[in-house]
């Protein structure tokens, strides 16, 4: 789709360039924007305050994210902080095209996202976020980062065409200035700190990098609660499946992983976890999981549920185990943890048999269903995380953009933890909302945990 152009009908807050499926849509996003935001109280806080300080003011922003309900009141934070924001899609399916529409129309975003965009129009799209020239990025996967770095070291062939398109209009000054104007980027999910903290090994990471997702506020939530919800709304959404009685293996016990086996046995399912860590894989056994191998898991799974950061997490030697029927699904960041070539070797047809699901018709004749080709199936089929645990989320990332802007020249090129700090200020704010007093510790109690000489 072409990138539009504002028209006499769109009120004056539609910026001038934007590339969504349609701004008639817009009326319905409100509605899910302003929903949302009665969810999240901590955020509502954060804007008000920088709507009165604006400590963004004049910043250039360009945020990859999910275009969701949650994320336009992040978008509006940082907007009311005085920031010119650009958003695009951080995955092609996790787009809610009404809400981009009410993005533009209603709040003056430059949104470039649209649900089931293809893989040029995703890369067209990263382009439009660095053509923004951003002072700060916001990641979610680091799909944004990753092209910046490409640019700055000159690998050309590493990046999509539609990206190395715009990168060539650069004189080699433009390309390391694209990297060295960024004040710092955050990042919001475990695959991209994996990518980022990659980058950083390999001495090629040119900017700080904040890793939000690691912040006790994101991960201990949205990871565990967000996602084991999520994730169980997009199947049950995508199948009218029953979760009770059916064995659901989850590949992958880090906390997202955590979140969907919980969900799964609160809802009657009979769960295995498969591990690659020892520890994950003893911590799953302890918590009651049934514990085993990716190929001795294969055989008996009725429904398969990646979660691993990984790629090829389940693989051909896997689907050629499973039973006819099983249903297949990612709920990791990148649809590589499905080695969904090999599954189509090993298919004489594959065919959409309903709204997010293929079968594959096996040569040995069973049949197989990936659901949301593969991708986000929470976000793919269902609408992602809860407002609630979101609020947390996205009140880490406003505030960590604003402690690195206070921070501006002295971070190195490194990926830095969220200051303590800025976890306790949002915990403390969310509990305050949910009316919820803590205990407060006396001056004996003090003074006996900053002292040693006392014993038994």
């Amino acid at each position: 789709m072409a990138t539009a152009s504002v028209s006499q009908s769109v009120p004056a807050t539609t910026p001038a360039k934007y590339d969504v499926k349609d701004l008639t849509l817009a009326d319905v996003g409100h509605e899910r924007i302003v929903w949302a935001e009665r969810d999240m109280p901590v955020l509502r806080e954060i804007r008000a305050r920088f709507e009165a300080e604006k400590p963004l003011n004049g910043l250039r922003m360009s945020a990859c994210l999910h275009v969701t309900a949650e994320t336009a009141n992040l978008a509006r934070t940082l907007k009311a902080g005085g920031a010119d924001l650009v958003l695009v899609a951080s995955n092609p399916l996790s787009t809610q095209d009404d809400v981009a529409a009410a993005l533009v129309r209603d709040f003056g975003v430059a949104v470039y996202a649209i649900k089931g965009e293809d893989e040029h129009s995703y890369y067209r799209h990263i382009a439009a976020a660095l053509r923004h020239l951003p002072n700060v990025t916001m990641d979610d996967g680091a799909d944004l980062v990753s092209a910046m770095i490409f640019i700055a070291l000159g690998r050309m062939d590493d990046l999509h065409p539609e990206v190395r398109a715009w990168a060539a209009t650069l004189s080699t000054e433009a390309r390391a200035k694209l990297v060295s104007d960024v004040v710092a980027s955050m990042e919001e999910t475990t695959t991209g700190v994996i990518r980022l903290r990659a980058m950083e090994k390999d001495g090629v990471l040119k900017l700080p990098v904040l890793a939000v997702n690691d912040a006790e506020t994101k991960h201990l939530f949205d990871n565990r609660y967000g996602t084991g919800q999520s994730t169980i709304d997009g199947i049950v959404r995508a199948t009218d499946m029953l979760i009770s009685g059916r064995r659901i293996v989850v590949v992958g016990y880090g906390w997202c992983g955590k979140g969907v086996a919980m969900r799964a046995r609160g809802m009657g399912g009979l769960v295995t976890v498969v591990e690659t860590n020892p520890i994950r894989a003893l911590e799953a056994a302890m918590d009651g999981f049934d514990v085993r191998d990716a190929k001795s898991a294969a055989a008996i799974g009725d429904l398969f549920v990646t979660v691993t950061g990984n790629m090829h997490a389940l693989r051909g030697e896997h689907f050629a185990l499973m039973k006819d029927g099983a249903m297949i699904c990612n709920s990791g960041h990148f649809n590589v943890e499905l080695a969904l070539d090999q599954l189509k070797e090993q298919s004489t047809e594959i065919k959409r048999v309903r709204q997010f699901v293929e079968e594959y018709q096996l040569k040995n004749g069973r049949k197989l269903y990936v659901l949301g080709e593969g991708r986000l199936i929470n976000l793919a089929a269902a609408h992602g995380h809860p407002a609630s645990v979101m609020d947390m989320s996205f009140a880490a990332q406003a505030l960590a953009t604003e402690w690195a802007l206070k921070n501006k020249g002295r971070l190195g090129h490194t990926v830095h933890n969220v200051p303590k700090e800025v976890d306790e200020y949002v915990a403390t704010l969310k509990l305050q909302t949910m009316g919820i007093t803590l205990e407060t510790l006396t001056p004996e109690q003090k003074k006996y945990l900053e002292s040693w000489e006392m014993g038994t």
